[in-house]
Protein backbone atom coordinates (compact mmCIF):
# COMPACT_ATOMS: atom_id res chain seq x y z
CA UNK A 1 0.00 0.00 0.00
CA UNK A 2 1.69 3.52 -1.31
CA UNK A 3 -0.59 5.46 1.28
CA UNK A 4 -2.89 6.82 -1.34
CA UNK A 5 -6.90 6.69 -1.46
CA UNK A 6 -8.02 2.58 -1.65
CA UNK A 7 -9.91 1.94 -4.82
CA UNK A 8 -13.15 2.66 -4.87
CA UNK A 9 -12.63 5.04 -2.37
CA UNK A 10 -13.23 7.82 -4.50
CA UNK A 11 -16.29 6.60 -5.92
CA UNK A 12 -18.00 6.23 -2.56
CA UNK A 13 -17.33 9.94 -1.56
CA UNK A 14 -18.92 10.89 -4.94
CA UNK A 15 -21.49 9.29 -3.82
CA UNK A 16 -21.95 10.48 -0.71
CA UNK A 17 -22.38 13.94 -1.97
CA UNK A 18 -25.62 15.48 -2.19
CA UNK A 19 -26.20 17.48 -5.64
CA UNK A 20 -26.26 21.03 -5.54
CA UNK A 21 -28.49 20.88 -8.79
CA UNK A 22 -31.62 19.47 -8.39
CA UNK A 23 -34.42 20.69 -11.06
CA UNK A 24 -36.75 18.36 -12.77
CA UNK A 25 -39.77 20.72 -14.54
CA UNK A 26 -40.65 24.39 -14.82
CA UNK A 27 -43.10 24.67 -11.34
CA UNK A 28 -41.72 22.73 -8.70
CA UNK A 29 -40.69 25.27 -5.55
CA UNK A 30 -37.60 27.39 -6.91
CA UNK A 31 -34.75 27.46 -4.73
CA UNK A 32 -31.67 28.09 -7.05
CA UNK A 33 -30.84 30.23 -10.11
CA UNK A 34 -28.63 31.41 -12.46
CA UNK A 35 -29.26 34.93 -13.81
CA UNK A 36 -27.94 36.19 -16.98
CA UNK A 37 -25.03 39.35 -17.43
CA UNK A 38 -25.54 42.16 -19.74
CA UNK A 39 -21.96 43.47 -19.40
CA UNK A 40 -19.82 43.25 -22.62
CA UNK A 41 -22.81 42.93 -24.50
CA UNK A 42 -21.95 42.77 -28.34
CA UNK A 43 -24.40 42.31 -31.63
CA UNK A 44 -23.38 39.19 -32.77
CA UNK A 45 -21.28 38.57 -35.91
CA UNK A 46 -23.37 38.29 -39.24
CA UNK A 47 -24.35 34.76 -39.89
CA UNK A 48 -26.96 33.80 -41.84
CA UNK A 49 -28.09 31.13 -39.10
CA UNK A 50 -28.50 34.87 -37.07
CA UNK A 51 -30.12 36.92 -39.90
CA UNK A 52 -32.75 34.37 -40.98
CA UNK A 53 -35.12 34.93 -38.18
CA UNK A 54 -35.54 38.92 -38.49
CA UNK A 55 -36.83 40.99 -41.48
CA UNK A 56 -34.59 42.28 -44.48
CA UNK A 57 -34.19 45.69 -43.24
CA UNK A 58 -32.92 44.47 -39.87
CA UNK A 59 -31.02 42.38 -41.26
CA UNK A 60 -28.94 44.78 -43.00
CA UNK A 61 -28.92 46.90 -39.84
CA UNK A 62 -26.89 44.10 -38.26
CA UNK A 63 -24.32 43.35 -40.88
CA UNK A 64 -23.33 47.40 -40.57
CA UNK A 65 -23.59 47.06 -36.72
CA UNK A 66 -21.92 43.54 -35.79
CA UNK A 67 -19.02 43.21 -33.40
CA UNK A 68 -20.08 46.46 -31.78
CA UNK A 69 -20.87 46.87 -28.12
CA UNK A 70 -25.00 47.59 -27.80
CA UNK A 71 -25.29 51.43 -27.54
CA UNK A 72 -26.06 53.03 -23.67
CA UNK A 73 -29.22 53.51 -24.71
CA UNK A 74 -30.41 50.07 -24.85
CA UNK A 75 -28.11 48.94 -21.75
CA UNK A 76 -28.55 51.32 -19.05
CA UNK A 77 -32.55 50.73 -18.76
CA UNK A 78 -31.96 46.98 -19.40
CA UNK A 79 -29.71 46.65 -16.28
CA UNK A 80 -31.91 48.70 -14.08
CA UNK A 81 -34.41 46.67 -14.83
CA UNK A 82 -32.17 43.14 -14.44
CA UNK A 83 -30.90 44.43 -10.98
CA UNK A 84 -34.51 44.41 -10.21
CA UNK A 85 -35.27 41.41 -11.40
CA UNK A 86 -32.58 39.74 -9.02
CA UNK A 87 -33.40 41.38 -6.09
CA UNK A 88 -37.11 40.59 -6.63
CA UNK A 89 -35.29 36.82 -6.66
CA UNK A 90 -33.56 37.23 -3.76
CA UNK A 91 -36.13 38.39 -1.60
CA UNK A 92 -38.34 35.68 -2.30
CA UNK A 93 -35.87 33.45 -0.67
CA UNK A 94 -33.71 32.20 -4.15
CA UNK A 95 -30.13 32.01 -4.30
CA UNK A 96 -28.82 33.97 -7.15
CA UNK A 97 -25.98 32.89 -9.10
CA UNK A 98 -24.08 34.95 -11.87
CA UNK A 99 -22.04 34.52 -14.50
CA UNK A 100 -18.30 36.11 -15.29
CA UNK A 101 -18.45 39.33 -17.63
CA UNK A 102 -16.80 38.53 -20.65
CA UNK A 103 -15.11 40.40 -23.29
CA UNK A 104 -17.39 39.39 -26.23
CA UNK A 105 -15.85 41.81 -28.85
CA UNK A 106 -12.61 39.91 -28.64
CA UNK A 107 -12.71 38.02 -31.98
CA UNK A 108 -11.65 33.56 -32.25
CA UNK A 109 -11.56 31.20 -35.02
CA UNK A 110 -11.81 27.55 -36.00
CA UNK A 111 -11.40 25.79 -38.98
CA UNK A 112 -13.66 27.32 -41.91
CA UNK A 113 -15.52 29.96 -40.12
CA UNK A 114 -14.57 33.15 -37.35
CA UNK A 115 -16.21 35.22 -35.19
CA UNK A 116 -17.09 38.22 -32.18
CA UNK A 117 -18.98 36.27 -29.30
CA UNK A 118 -22.44 37.86 -28.33
CA UNK A 119 -23.35 38.04 -25.14
CA UNK A 120 -24.05 35.78 -21.73
CA UNK A 121 -27.73 37.49 -20.98
CA UNK A 122 -29.79 33.96 -21.39
CA UNK A 123 -28.51 30.53 -19.58
CA UNK A 124 -31.68 29.40 -20.77
CA UNK A 125 -30.42 28.93 -24.15
CA UNK A 126 -26.81 27.09 -23.83
CA UNK A 127 -27.39 24.68 -20.51
CA UNK A 128 -29.86 22.10 -20.19
CA UNK A 129 -30.86 20.89 -16.84
CA UNK A 130 -32.42 17.53 -16.23
CA UNK A 131 -32.58 16.20 -12.59
CA UNK A 132 -29.41 16.70 -11.25
CA UNK A 133 -27.66 16.69 -14.88
CA UNK A 134 -26.66 20.02 -16.62
CA UNK A 135 -26.07 19.78 -20.26
CA UNK A 136 -23.77 22.25 -21.84
CA UNK A 137 -25.50 22.64 -25.46
CA UNK A 138 -24.19 22.66 -29.11
CA UNK A 139 -25.59 25.79 -30.08
CA UNK A 140 -25.72 26.90 -34.11
CA UNK A 141 -24.80 30.20 -33.90
CA UNK A 142 -21.49 31.17 -34.11
CA UNK A 143 -20.93 33.93 -32.02
CA UNK A 144 -22.02 31.86 -28.69
CA UNK A 145 -19.48 29.03 -29.37
CA UNK A 146 -17.79 29.84 -26.42
CA UNK A 147 -21.17 30.88 -23.93
CA UNK A 148 -20.90 28.43 -21.48
CA UNK A 149 -17.03 29.57 -20.22
CA UNK A 150 -18.34 32.82 -18.67
CA UNK A 151 -20.43 30.12 -16.40
CA UNK A 152 -17.56 27.74 -15.89
CA UNK A 153 -16.77 28.67 -12.43
CA UNK A 154 -20.39 28.18 -11.46
CA UNK A 155 -20.73 24.70 -13.46
CA UNK A 156 -17.05 23.75 -11.71
CA UNK A 157 -18.66 24.47 -8.32
CA UNK A 158 -21.89 22.60 -8.53
CA UNK A 159 -19.63 19.63 -9.63
CA UNK A 160 -17.32 19.57 -7.13
CA UNK A 161 -20.55 18.98 -5.06
CA UNK A 162 -22.16 16.39 -6.52
CA UNK A 163 -23.78 17.33 -10.07
CA UNK A 164 -23.51 15.80 -12.83
CA UNK A 165 -21.99 17.96 -15.88
CA UNK A 166 -22.50 16.95 -19.42
CA UNK A 167 -21.01 18.98 -22.81
CA UNK A 168 -23.07 17.74 -25.86
CA UNK A 169 -20.75 17.19 -28.81
CA UNK A 170 -19.28 20.38 -30.30
CA UNK A 171 -20.75 21.27 -33.59
CA UNK A 172 -18.44 21.83 -36.81
CA UNK A 173 -20.58 24.53 -37.84
CA UNK A 174 -18.80 24.67 -41.30
CA UNK A 175 -21.25 25.54 -44.45
CA UNK A 176 -22.56 21.91 -44.63
CA UNK A 177 -24.73 22.75 -41.69
CA UNK A 178 -26.82 25.78 -42.97
CA UNK A 179 -28.84 25.37 -45.77
CA UNK A 180 -27.40 28.28 -48.58
CA UNK A 181 -30.61 28.36 -50.75
CA UNK A 182 -33.29 28.59 -47.69
CA UNK A 183 -35.55 31.51 -47.69
CA UNK A 184 -38.41 32.16 -44.82
CA UNK A 185 -41.17 30.14 -46.16
CA UNK A 186 -44.43 31.90 -46.67
CA UNK A 187 -47.73 31.34 -45.00
CA UNK A 188 -49.50 27.82 -46.90
CA UNK A 189 -46.03 26.94 -48.26
CA UNK A 190 -44.19 23.55 -46.38
CA UNK A 191 -42.37 24.43 -43.75
CA UNK A 192 -38.35 24.32 -43.71
CA UNK A 193 -35.24 24.85 -41.69
CA UNK A 194 -31.85 26.57 -42.27
CA UNK A 195 -30.43 23.82 -40.28
CA UNK A 196 -29.40 20.65 -42.82
CA UNK A 197 -28.85 17.67 -40.60
CA UNK A 198 -24.98 17.88 -41.03
CA UNK A 199 -24.68 17.66 -37.43
CA UNK A 200 -26.84 17.70 -33.83
CA UNK A 201 -27.02 21.03 -32.91
CA UNK A 202 -29.89 22.44 -30.57
CA UNK A 203 -30.55 25.35 -28.45
CA UNK A 204 -31.80 24.05 -24.57
CA UNK A 205 -34.70 27.07 -24.87
CA UNK A 206 -36.33 24.86 -27.57
CA UNK A 207 -37.50 22.74 -24.82
CA UNK A 208 -40.06 22.74 -21.84
CA UNK A 209 -39.51 20.04 -19.24
CA UNK A 210 -42.71 18.53 -16.93
CA UNK A 211 -40.56 15.42 -15.14
CA UNK A 212 -40.45 12.77 -17.21
CA UNK A 213 -41.60 14.17 -20.49
CA UNK A 214 -39.59 17.17 -22.67
CA UNK A 215 -41.52 19.08 -25.41
CA UNK A 216 -39.70 20.25 -27.91
CA UNK A 217 -39.84 22.54 -31.29
CA UNK A 218 -37.81 22.16 -33.96
CA UNK A 219 -36.41 25.76 -35.10
CA UNK A 220 -33.48 27.20 -37.04
CA UNK A 221 -31.37 26.25 -34.06
CA UNK A 222 -32.46 23.08 -33.17
CA UNK A 223 -32.35 20.30 -35.83
CA UNK A 224 -33.98 16.73 -35.51
CA UNK A 225 -30.12 14.87 -34.72
CA UNK A 226 -30.04 17.27 -32.01
CA UNK A 227 -33.49 16.42 -30.75
CA UNK A 228 -32.50 12.66 -31.32
CA UNK A 229 -29.42 13.14 -29.74
CA UNK A 230 -30.76 14.45 -27.00
CA UNK A 231 -33.13 11.40 -26.85
CA UNK A 232 -30.82 8.88 -27.02
CA UNK A 233 -28.54 10.60 -23.74
CA UNK A 234 -31.37 10.91 -21.63
CA UNK A 235 -32.69 7.23 -22.38
CA UNK A 236 -36.08 5.43 -21.91
CA UNK A 237 -36.79 6.84 -18.22
CA UNK A 238 -37.50 10.15 -20.36
CA UNK A 239 -39.79 10.93 -23.68
CA UNK A 240 -39.14 13.94 -25.93
CA UNK A 241 -42.34 15.08 -27.31
CA UNK A 242 -42.00 16.98 -30.68
CA UNK A 243 -44.39 20.52 -30.62
CA UNK A 244 -45.62 21.58 -34.64
CA UNK A 245 -45.11 24.95 -34.15
CA UNK A 246 -46.71 27.12 -37.42
CA UNK A 247 -44.11 29.90 -36.82
CA UNK A 248 -42.11 30.26 -40.12
CA UNK A 249 -39.39 31.93 -38.09
CA UNK A 250 -38.84 29.50 -35.19
CA UNK A 251 -36.57 29.87 -32.18
CA UNK A 252 -37.16 28.59 -28.96
CA UNK A 253 -40.15 26.84 -27.32
CA UNK A 254 -40.88 29.43 -24.53
CA UNK A 255 -42.67 32.20 -26.64
CA UNK A 256 -44.46 29.10 -27.84
CA UNK A 257 -45.69 26.74 -25.77
CA UNK A 258 -44.74 26.78 -21.61
CA UNK A 259 -45.74 24.63 -18.71
CA UNK A 260 -47.03 26.30 -16.29
CA UNK A 261 -47.75 23.17 -13.43
CA UNK A 262 -49.17 19.91 -13.70
CA UNK A 263 -51.57 19.29 -15.82
CA UNK A 264 -51.37 23.10 -17.27
CA UNK A 265 -50.16 24.63 -20.53
CA UNK A 266 -49.67 27.55 -21.91
CA UNK A 267 -49.93 27.93 -25.91
CA UNK A 268 -49.55 30.61 -28.40
CA UNK A 269 -52.45 30.59 -30.64
CA UNK A 270 -50.56 32.33 -33.56
CA UNK A 271 -48.14 29.02 -33.69
CA UNK A 272 -50.15 26.32 -32.04
CA UNK A 273 -52.91 23.86 -33.31
CA UNK A 274 -54.23 22.72 -30.23
CA UNK A 275 -55.83 19.99 -31.90
CA UNK A 276 -52.32 18.93 -33.19
CA UNK A 277 -50.56 19.10 -30.03
CA UNK A 278 -49.33 15.67 -28.58
CA UNK A 279 -51.90 12.84 -27.50
CA UNK A 280 -50.46 12.59 -24.24
CA UNK A 281 -51.70 16.12 -23.30
CA UNK A 282 -55.41 14.97 -24.29
CA UNK A 283 -56.09 15.40 -20.28
CA UNK A 284 -54.40 18.86 -19.85
CA UNK A 285 -55.58 22.20 -19.36
CA UNK A 286 -54.43 24.14 -22.45
CA UNK A 287 -54.43 27.92 -21.65
CA UNK A 288 -54.55 30.36 -24.78
CA UNK A 289 -52.50 33.00 -24.26
CA UNK A 290 -54.09 36.32 -24.54
CA UNK A 291 -53.39 39.06 -27.31
CA UNK A 292 -49.98 40.82 -25.76
CA UNK A 293 -50.45 44.30 -24.72
CA UNK A 294 -48.73 46.96 -27.77
CA UNK A 295 -45.07 48.10 -26.65
CA UNK A 296 -45.39 51.83 -26.86
CA UNK A 297 -41.19 52.29 -26.77
CA UNK A 298 -40.48 52.55 -30.86
CA UNK A 299 -36.71 52.31 -30.43
CA UNK A 300 -37.40 48.51 -28.05
CA UNK A 301 -39.80 47.31 -31.00
CA UNK A 302 -36.88 47.64 -33.46
CA UNK A 303 -34.05 46.82 -31.30
CA UNK A 304 -35.73 43.80 -29.91
CA UNK A 305 -34.49 40.44 -31.15
CA UNK A 306 -37.69 39.06 -30.01
CA UNK A 307 -41.24 38.69 -31.04
CA UNK A 308 -44.60 40.59 -29.81
CA UNK A 309 -45.78 37.12 -27.58
CA UNK A 310 -42.69 37.39 -25.32
CA UNK A 311 -45.53 38.28 -22.84
CA UNK A 312 -45.76 34.63 -22.19
CA UNK A 313 -42.06 34.47 -21.30
CA UNK A 314 -42.81 33.18 -17.50
CA UNK A 315 -41.33 32.35 -14.41
CA UNK A 316 -42.17 30.28 -12.15
CA UNK A 317 -41.41 30.42 -8.41
CA UNK A 318 -43.89 27.69 -7.21
CA UNK A 319 -47.25 25.90 -9.09
CA UNK A 320 -49.19 29.29 -7.85
CA UNK A 321 -46.74 32.17 -8.06
CA UNK A 322 -45.22 33.64 -11.74
CA UNK A 323 -42.78 36.30 -12.39
CA UNK A 324 -44.52 38.11 -15.35
CA UNK A 325 -43.73 41.14 -17.03
CA UNK A 326 -45.33 44.63 -15.54
CA UNK A 327 -46.17 45.75 -18.64
CA UNK A 328 -48.18 43.08 -19.92
CA UNK A 329 -51.54 43.56 -17.56
CA UNK A 330 -53.57 41.54 -20.12
CA UNK A 331 -51.51 38.39 -19.35
CA UNK A 332 -51.18 39.61 -15.40
CA UNK A 333 -54.95 39.38 -15.80
CA UNK A 334 -55.23 35.90 -17.09
CA UNK A 335 -52.79 34.48 -15.36
CA UNK A 336 -55.17 35.58 -12.29
CA UNK A 337 -58.31 33.76 -13.21
CA UNK A 338 -56.53 30.80 -14.46
CA UNK A 339 -55.54 30.44 -10.28
CA UNK A 340 -51.83 31.61 -10.61
CA UNK A 341 -50.68 34.72 -8.31
CA UNK A 342 -48.64 36.78 -11.02
CA UNK A 343 -45.76 38.86 -9.53
CA UNK A 344 -45.39 42.01 -12.06
CA UNK A 345 -41.50 43.40 -12.27
CA UNK A 346 -40.43 44.94 -15.57
CA UNK A 347 -37.32 43.38 -17.61
CA UNK A 348 -39.52 44.39 -21.08
CA UNK A 349 -35.65 46.35 -21.85
CA UNK A 350 -34.16 42.98 -21.90
CA UNK A 351 -35.87 41.91 -25.32
CA UNK A 352 -33.21 43.85 -27.31
CA UNK A 353 -30.73 41.03 -25.73
CA UNK A 354 -32.74 38.05 -26.23
CA UNK A 355 -35.66 37.80 -24.25
CA UNK A 356 -37.57 38.42 -20.63
CA UNK A 357 -37.84 36.07 -17.71
CA UNK A 358 -37.74 32.65 -18.35
CA UNK A 359 -34.87 33.35 -20.95
CA UNK A 360 -32.62 35.06 -18.34
CA UNK A 361 -32.44 32.81 -15.83
CA UNK A 362 -31.43 28.99 -15.45
CA UNK A 363 -33.38 27.40 -12.84
CA UNK A 364 -30.93 25.29 -11.66
CA UNK A 365 -32.46 23.93 -7.87
CA UNK A 366 -36.51 23.01 -7.48
CA UNK A 367 -37.62 21.50 -4.37
CA UNK A 368 -39.40 18.40 -5.98
CA UNK A 369 -38.97 14.68 -7.50
CA UNK A 370 -38.71 13.08 -10.61
CA UNK A 371 -42.20 12.26 -11.26
CA UNK A 372 -44.30 11.49 -15.11
CA UNK A 373 -47.44 14.03 -15.25
CA UNK A 374 -48.37 12.54 -18.78
CA UNK A 375 -51.20 9.64 -19.49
Amino acid sequence: MDGGVLPGAAEQAAAELVSPVNSHNEWDPLEEIIVGRLDGATIPSSHPVVTCNIPPWAARFQRLAAGFRYPRVLLEPAQEELDRFVALLESLGVTVRRPEAVDHRQRYRAPGWSSRGFCNTCPRDSMLVIGDEIIETPMAWPSRYFETHSYRPILKDYFRRGARWTAAPKPQLTDELFDPEFRVPRDGEPMRYILTEFEPVFDAADFVRAGRDLFVTRSNVTNQMGIEWLRRHLGPGYRVHEIESRCRTPMHIDTTFLVLGPGKVLVNPEYIDVDRLPDVLSSWDVLIAPEPDPVPDRLLKIASMCGKWLSMNLLMVDEKRVIAERHHTTMLRALEKWGFEPIPCDLLHYAPFGGSFHCATLDTRRRGTLESYVD
